[in-house]
């Protein structure tokens, strides 16, 4: 059986939720464990009952060390320096011997499984950006933690408890000395530690960075890029709502045969999934560095000449 595990507050739950169907239908044995970022998040997802997952609060999962650089942090910026801490918690508190960390914005098109089985003997999976040539973006690391998997041995220990002490040393929005959130600390890991693996399957992390590069084909139910290598799971990255019936699909070239075959299925599911839940900021939790963020992204999208807006009454 596979095991995951996840995190999201309450304005992310309609990502998470979509997420976990996606795993439901593909992937024939699995839990997942799923951190619940604030109380409302808690309180809908025990409601739920989901399939296949235990629900994890704050106060269960966070320490003293987490507590301490809690205020220093954004919610962004919190949210990553949690993430090795999850998994880490997973594997110390649950008969597992492995767990594989996803990000809540995944989609699964087919299971996971074949993914995983490529770790073989070693103990930690990186999956990397692959980026297409137009995205090519070193800033950001050469992997990706949006799926990343660590075995409870030695080796997987051992990396799992370094990134964690490094993303509570260090851990913020921003590129400075040659890091930046939790990502480009892993920049370096097939030489720093051993039994290290890089997922060599192009179709787990096909993504807006690097779609570019592909031809999506899709043959019955299933898609492939190239025609030939089945997308396991798509990543969709930095794509939200903007008013009631659009989408803002990032600010990466996507062609129309990519929104057609894989953004337009996913959106039907998220947009049913945002309506059940209907999130909504909080602001009381937002801090300046949030807001300052926010702006920044909004400048971003009116320079950006890759803006993309999909509006919803084009897919119903």
């Amino acid at each position: 059986m596979l095991t995951f595990c996840t995190l999201f507050d309450y304005n992310y739950i309609h990502y998470g939720v979509t997420m976990h169907e996606s795993l439901l239908k593909h992937c024939k044995e699995f839990h997942l464990y799923i951190f619940a970022f604030d109380t409302r998040c808690y309180d809908e997802l025990i409601r739920l009952s989901l399939s296949n997952v235990t629900v994890i609060s704050l106060s269960e999962f966070e320490d003293e060390k987490l507590l301490e650089i809690k205020p220093s942090r954004s919610k962004s910026e919190y949210c990553w320096t949690c993430t090795p801490s999850i998994i880490l918690y997973v594997l110390e508190n649950f008969p597992v011997t492995e767990c594989t960390y996803i990000d809540a914005d995944l989609y699964f098109f087919s299971d996971p499984q074949i993914l995983i089985t490529e770790l073989g003997e070693n103990s930690i999976l990186l999956t990397s950006h692959n980026y297409s040539p137009k995205n090519l973006n070193i800033l950001a690391g050469i992997y990706c933690v949006q799926f990343m998997t660590f075995r409870k041995d030695v080796y997987g220990l051992k990396a799992l408890n370094w990134w964690r002490d490094a993303c509570i040393e260090w851990c913020y929005a921003r590129f400075e000395d040659g890091k930046f959130g939790d990502q480009r600390y892993l920049d370096d890991w097939l030489t720093r530690f051993e039994k290290v693996f890089v997922l060599k399957n192009e179709g787990g992390g096909v993504a807006p960075w690097n779609v570019q590069k592909y031809k999506v084909v899709k043959k019955g139910n299933q898609l492939f890029i190239n025609n030939d290598n089945e997308i396991i799971f798509y990543h969709f990255h930095n794509m939200g709502f903007e008013k009631q019936n659009q989408f803002n699909l990032g600010y990466y070239e996507l062609d129309n045969n990519t929104i057609q075959k894989i953004y337009k299925p996913y959106l039907k599911i998220l947009l049913a999934n945002k309506a059940r839940f209907a999130p909504d900021f909080d602001s009381e939790r937002l801090t300046m560095i949030d807001y300052f963020l926010i702006i920044k992204r909004f400048i971003m999208r009116i320079l950006s000449k890759r803006y993309n807006l999909y509006y919803l009454r084009e897919i119903r």
